[in-house]
């Protein structure tokens, strides 16, 4: 799990260590408050999901450094994930 952190490309992927850092805490509050993960996985560790989210282009921040999904509606509804 911790193998894909030290891989360059999934912090060039997001654009820098501290907006992978930034990605991951917002997404695991958003899993822990009850938001579906978007991947498929036989894992329930949440930092697993999120990784796999992220290397499978799923979620990204935006420009205001909050989680985008890449399954947007148009308008920039975003679908509810139980927030």
């Amino acid at each position: 799990m911790l193998e894909e952190l030290k891989e360059e490309a999934i912090v060039n992927k997001v654009g820098g260590r501290f907006k992978l850092s930034t990605l991951i805490q917002k997404r695991l509050v958003q899993l822990n408050a009850g938001s579906r993960p978007l991947v498929d996985m036989n894992s329930q560790n949440k930092m697993e999901i999120v990784l796999q989210e992220i290397l499978q282009d799923k979620i990204y921040l935006d420009t205001s450094n909050v989680v985008a999904y890449t399954g947007m509606t148009e308008g920039g509804e975003e679908f509810d994930f139980g927030e």
